[in-house]
This record gives C-alpha cells, sequence and structure tokens, in this order.
C-alpha cells in the first residue's frame, strides 16, 4: 500500500487570495492522481491550511497580510474538481507542515502533492522524513505550484538534497 498526501488544494490557493496560474494548471494533473491512487486502494490524506479569523493578528498574518484559508470560508475548501471520499482522512492544520504521527501513515511510501511547493509541500515532506527516515518520500513536480516557478524550483532542489525523489519534472 502507499499513502498519497495531498498537501493544502483548498480554492484559496488555487483562485482566491492566494491563486496563480501555476495552482490552476495541476489541479487536472492532481485529479488524476487522486484517481490512480483510489483505483488501488491506496491511503489518501489531505491536509487543509486552516486559520482564524484573527489571522492578520498571528506571526504569519504579519509576515504574510492576506486573509486566506480562514475556517469554514469558501476559500478553506478544498477545491470542488478534486474529490474527498468519507474514508479519506483530511487534516486541518494550523501551520505549514502538520506534525506527523507515523501511525497514521498506512503506505510503505508517501507521495505528496500539492501547494505551494516552497512552502506547504516542503515543510510536510521535510516533517514527514524526520518521523519515517527509512519510509520512500517522493514529491510529483508536474502537482506541485510554488509561490513562484522560480521558488518552486528552488523548493524541488531542496527536497532532493533531502533524499526525497522529485518525480514529474
Amino acid at each position: 500500500m502507499r499513502t498519497l498526501v495531498v498537501v493544502d488544494m483548498q480554492k484559496d490557493f488555487i483562485d482566491g487570495s492566494l491563486g496563480t496560474k501555476e495552482a490552476v494548471q495541476i489541479v487536472p494533473n492532481v485529479a488524476k492522481k487522486l484517481k490512480e491512487y483510489r483505483a488501488k486502494g491506496d491511503q489518501i490524506i489531505f491536509t487543509r491550511d486552516t486559520h482564524q479569523k484573527n489571522y492578520l493578528e498571528t506571526q504569519e498574518g504579519r509576515n504574510l497580510p492576506v486573509e486566506h484559508c480562514i475556517e469554514g470560508t469558501e476559500g478553506w475548501q478544498i477545491s470542488n474538481e478534486l474529490e474527498v471520499h468519507e474514508d479519506d482522512l483530511v487534516i486541518n492544520k494550523v501551520t505549514f507542515g502538520h506534525v506527523w504521527d507515523r501511525n497514521l501513515i498506512k503506505g510503505d511510501e508517501i507521495e505528496l502533492v500539492g501547494l505551494c511547493t516552497d512552502i506547504c509541500v516542503i515543510s510536510n515532506a521535510l516533517g514527514l522524513k524526520a518521523v519515517l527516515p527509512e519510509v520512500p518520500i517522493l514529491v510529483d513536480a508536474s502537482c506541485c505550484a510554488g509561490v513562484t516557478p522560480q521558488s518552486h524550483a528552488n523548493a524541488l532542489e531542496a527536497m532532493k538534497m533531502c533524499q526525497i525523489k522529485i518525480i514529474g519534472d
């Protein structure tokens, strides 16, 4: 069994307050990847960036003063183009990376896709690597987008250096 971690594929990051054309472009790739994992009965985990109404008063809000992914809003929702099933695990996280519990992961290989490569994808990939150092971790570059194309490329290179396999280049 493998595990697919779909990082923050939320409306605000795709075509909302922090959306980019690159984020919009990867949605069909992520949808296809989800279908492949579902067809094999693999584990699927979604992370969801989750902020509260006081976001602008937080450290992140002071450094990135753009309200996004406020819990309960339309922008907080995972894209309608990506099916979330009842047996999928959805993790609401309050910072870039989730504090992973090795017992959540059922697969003997972990693949990450999603947004943003240079913030939340890299944070979660490195967090998973720290908790599960012997489990192969992959990131599909064709299913990720960064804040900018350059920061996306930089994040992919950084992950390669940390023994995370980059596919889909």
